[in-house]
Parts: C-alpha cells; sequence; structure tokens
C-alpha cells in the first residue's frame, strides 16, 4: 500500500484530491441535484414536492415571455461579441503602437473591467436617465433640448443601452489578450513584410491578424459566454422592462425561480440554457480553431 502511494502518479493524485473533492461537492452534484428539480413543482421553500415529468419543459416552449428572453439573449450575446471584439482588437493595436505611455493607456483601458457589473449599471443608468441625465443635460445645454432621448424607456434604446454598457465595461479584458497575441508576433515577420513593399493594411490583414487567430478564438468565446449570462446590468438598468421587453433567459430565471417561487420551473429554464451556451460555445470554438495559425 505504502509502494503504490509512493508512486509518482499517485502522489500527483493527491495534490489534485483536495480541488477535486471540492468541484464534486460544490459544482457537478448541483449540477445533478438541479436537472432532479427540473422536473419537480419545487416553490424553494417548502420541502413537499411532486414530479411532473416535462411539465415545466412544455410549459417554457408554449410561454411567449420565454421566446422574447431568448431573442434579447441571443442579439445581446452576438452583438456584443462581435462588437467588443472589434472594439478590443482596434484599441490593442492602437496601445500596441503606442511608445510613450504605453503603461497608462494600458490602465486606462482596462479600469472599466474592474468595476463590478452592478456599479456599471448605476454609473449608466443615471447618466441614461432621461429627466436629469449628463447626456440629455448636454444636448440641452449645447441647444439641442428638442432631441432628447428615453435610453431606458422606449425599445430598443434600452436593449442597445444595456449592450453599449457591456462593451464599455469588458473592452479592456479583450484587448489585453490581443495585446499579449500581438507582442507574441515575431517582429522579423513585419519587418521582412515592410521591406517587401507590404503596406500596414496587407502587414495586418495577412500577417498580424492569422496569427492572433488564438487570442480571437478565445475572446470570442469568452466574449459569448458572458453575453448570453448577462444579468447584473439589466437587473439594475431596466428591470427586464419596459415590461418584458429587455428580459434575458438569466434575468427570466431569476425572476420566476425568485420573484414567482416557481423554483422548478426556473432550473428547468437554466437546464435550457445551459445548453445552448454548450453548443453555441462549442460551435464557435470548432470553427475558429479551423483558421488558427501556429508559429
Amino acid at each position: 500500500m505504502l509502494k503504490k502511494l509512493n508512486r509518482p502518479e499517485n502522489k500527483n493524485m493527491l495534490f489534485i484530491l483536495p480541488a477535486l473533492i471540492f468541484f464534486t461537492v460544490f459544482i457537478v452534484l448541483p449540477v445533478f441535484n438541479s436537472v432532479n428539480l427540473s422536473f419537480t413543482n419545487w416553490d424553494g421553500i417548502t420541502q413537499d414536492l411532486e414530479y411532473i415529468g416535462f411539465e415545466n419543459f412544455r410549459m417554457i416552449f408554449a410561454d411567449e415571455r420565454f421566446y422574447n428572453a431568448l431573442k434579447n439573449t441571443l442579439v445581446i450575446g452576438f452583438v456584443f461579441t462581435i462588437l467588443v471584439n472589434i472594439f478590443a482588437l482596434l484599441a490593442a493595436v492602437l496601445v500596441d503602437k503606442v511608445i510613450v505611455g504605453k503603461s497608462f493607456f494600458r490602465s486606462a483601458f482596462y479600469l472599466p473591467v474592474l468595476i463590478s457589473g452592478v456599479i456599471a449599471g448605476f454609473i449608466w443608468s443615471i447618466m441614461f436617465n432621461y429627466s436629469f441625465g449628463i447626456i440629455n443635460n448636454i444636448f440641452s445645454s449645447i441647444g439641442l433640448s428638442g432631441i432628447e432621448i428615453d435610453f431606458l424607456g422606449t425599445m430598443p434604446n434600452a436593449l442597445y443601452s444595456i449592450i453599449f454598457v457591456l462593451i464599455w465595461q469588458r473592452t479592456g479584458y479583450y484587448m489585453v489578450i490581443y495585446l499579449a497575441g500581438l507582442q507574441g508576433i515575431p517582429g522579423e515577420l513585419i519587418e521582412s513584410a515592410r521591406i517587401d513593399g507590404a503596406s500596414p493594411w496587407q502587414r495586418f490583414r495577412y500577417i498580424v491578424f492569422p496569427l492572433i487567430a488564438g487570442s480571437m478564438t478565445v475572446n470570442m468565446t469568452l466574449a459569448l459566454i458572458n453575453g448570453l449570462k448577462i444579468f447584473d446590468q439589466i437587473a439594475v438598468m431596466t428591470d427586464g422592462g419596459p415590461g418584458f421587453s429587455t428580459e434575458s433567459v438569466t434575468y427570466l430565471i431569476y425572476k420566476v425561480a425568485f420573484g414567482e417561487l416557481k423554483q422548478g420551473y426556473g432550473t428547468a429554464l437554466a437546464l435550457i440554457l445551459f445548453i445552448i451556451v454548450l453548443v453555441v460555445s462549442v460551435g464557435q470554438v470548432l470553427i475558429l480553431k479551423k483558421r488558427e495559425v501556429q508559429l
């Protein structure tokens, strides 16, 4: 027995055993328990629950509110993923070319990432306020008092405002990943292309862009997952309104599970969201992996 424990592979297993136990107890077991609860009518408070089979799923797919939340989730997820990667890549390219003050610009772009989603939502909900928000006040102060915008009280302005806040907050995070990819490109490749007469756009398109494909795969995947799971900004800025028009699936789960005491129904929603995120993310990774170039 002691000889088996002294083997290197067994010693390695002992090192990961605490993390494995923690992951199993707090992640794996709750997941299986959630699957079980999705087939019940549990209210989240009492100990009484009744197994109702696939009734929760039948009600979900017959509910227009779910389809509205799913539409919003997909719109936010895909629009955010595309735009934030464009801005993050542009910021990374600009910061990479800065000679003086590079650390300052890195910090300035990254600073919003350190703010929680709730705080960011509060900040921008005040700025977007129709009556006393700074943006509409600026319009009034420059003589454009007739074009005040109701950012959070009408559609699609409310949805666009939520996406804007997400982009503002997360661009710096993805910029750092792109910046690491840019700095990993050998300078000799860029210099050789420049000597051969390649324009800046040609150098970016045919050398830089293919070589940062790995960073793009990571960023696109992380951004899509974060976009599909959006909750904080919606909860603070619009509370799912006006009406139910800006609810995401995550926010709908919160409202029905804890607000309406339909824990079984909410758990079924969470299971559906998990499957959607898993399928979309894996599909995206498989597509993006095909264009990665190894140095």
